[in-house]
């Protein structure tokens, strides 16, 4: 890979960490999901790894493919926040022009 997909991976990555401390702390995630996002914190702290961290510079490997990978799958799996649609007086759709923090 070249420095601009493993840069551009890592910023995707740190957005996706945000993605899921916001779901976390959001009332609405179902409680499965936030139990998933919680094994992600245990399987690095945990001393049963694919690839023991004892072995050099594989156990570690292991670790930065495997985290990104558990995150950006729990992401995806996230629920999607449905738009929001006004209605016009002849029933066309019209988008809410108001402004919602994300």
């Amino acid at each position: 890979m070249t420095r601009f997909n493993l840069l551009a991976r890592f910023l995707t990555f740190r957005k996706e960490l945000v993605t899921l401390w916001r779901a976390f702390l959001a009332p609405e995630t179902p409680v499965h999901l936030k139990a998933l996002m919680l094994l992600v914190p245990a399987y690095l702290l945990s001393p049963i790894d694919l690839i023991p961290d004892v072995v050099p510079l594989l156990g570690w490997v292991d670790d930065f493919v495997i985290v990104p990978l558990l995150v950006g799958w729990i992401v995806k799996m996230l629920p999607q926040q449905a738009p929001v649609y006004q209605r016009s007086a002849d029933g066309e759709k019209v988008i809410d022009g108001t402004y919602r923090r994300r």
